[in-house]
């Protein structure tokens, strides 16, 4: 456990829990407060290295801005952490202050939140903060996979695309059978995760989609998890002894750390007898996606806020792990998939 510390300040429950999440997931300590009190107290009591302030700590009081006072405590007893404003309520004035005045790295419209953004601005915030070695960045992660997500309910989909492609995974999705269907037979695909029960206007309660689908990706070897909220134990008994499903996960009691863990773990079973990838760090893995994407050793500097010197020593730490002399070799590498038996028709 790193002893790196954030601080998130946010009296709204829902938002305090889900920065909080995205700050450990990152690899954070965090430490939260819910007002402008007790902030002052975390803050004057440790330096943090970051701080996530919500600018309105009145509760229904869309007036308060006791949030810019936790700024201006932080540039007083804590100037080399660095701040991230978030709000549903700043003007433009509001936000121009909270970067001119009280240095706040960065402005966040919570009616614009994204969870991909956001972890793309704090990775740049902590680079622009005062280097430290406790943040652990050689953690090994699993290369980018091509997963198949099937799912007819446009909300569903939004969040499991969203924690797929965040995850750093090429997600296609698919609301139907026939869509997903198409799809298996035009590409190879290292995971599915499906819904169960894909309505149609026939049997929107019922239907037998997402077991043909279960049975074509059996065929085709791709490893399946079911996220489904009308599923029967006996359909989920059928799908695990007849389709060998990996997981099946229930809506009702979804939890995205144990979805994503779960994912890792089918992705790892799916490599089969294959050598265990090269532990290239987070950072690394970075470098390597912006390169497959064509873009030059400067570019990449600007996107991910380091030197092109940098960038150049991760190249050639990329390459050493890789073993490759070129970055055409090492995007193939990244990119290169097992290869899959063709689709079998489902009865």
């Amino acid at each position: 456990m790193t002893n790196v510390l954030a601080l998130v300040v946010e009296d709204d429950p829902p938002w305090q829990g889900l920065l909080s999440e995205l700050l450990r997931d990152i690899g954070l300590n965090v430490e939260v407060a819910s007002a402008l009190e007790s902030a002052v107290t975390l803050i004057r009591a440790q330096p943090h290295r970051l701080a996530v302030v919500d600018l309105s700590l009145g509760g229904r009081d869309h007036r308060n801005q006791d949030g810019l006072r936790v700024l201006e405590a932080l540039q007083r007893h804590d100037p080399g952490c660095v701040s991230i404003l978030v709000s549903g309520f700043a003007t433009v004035e509001i936000a121009v202050a909270a970067l001119k005045e009280y240095g706040a790295f960065s402005c966040l419209r919570k009616e614009a939140f994204h969870r991909g953004e956001f972890r793309d601005l704090v990775h740049r915030a902590l680079a622009s903060a005062p280097p430290t070695s406790a943040v652990n960045t050689e953690i090994p992660l699993m290369p980018p996979a091509r997963v198949l997500l099937v799912e007819d309910d446009a909300g569903w989909r939004s969040i499991l695309t969203e924690l797929l492609s965040d995850a750093g995974h090429m997600v296609q999705t698919a609301n139907s059978f026939g869509e997903a269907w198409g799809y298996l037979r035009r590409g190879e695909y290292q995971l599915a995760v499906v819904d169960l029960s894909l309505a149609r206007a026939s049997a929107p309660h019922h239907n037998l989609d997402g077991m043909r689908l279960l049975e074509a990706l059996h065929a085709s070897q791709v490893p399946a998890i079911v996220v489904s909220g009308v599923a029967t134990p006996e359909d989920i008994e059928y799908a695990y002894s007849e389709y060998h499903i990996f997981a099946c996960l229930e809506k009702q009691t979804f939890d995205r750390h144990t979805f994503l863990r779960i994912v890792t773990e089918a992705l790892q079973a799916n490599r089969g007898d294959e050598a265990c990838p090269p532990p290239l760090t987070a950072r690394e893995w970075e470098v390597l996606q912006l390169v497959a994407r064509g873009l030059s050793n400067k570019e990449i500097a600007q996107v991910l806020v380091i030197t092109p010197n940098t960038v150049k020593r991760h190249l050639k730490s990329i390459f050493a792990k890789l073993d490759v002399h070129t970055r055409a070799a090492a995007v193939a590498w990244a990119t290169q998939r097992p290869s899959r038996h063709k689709v079998s028709v489902p009865r």
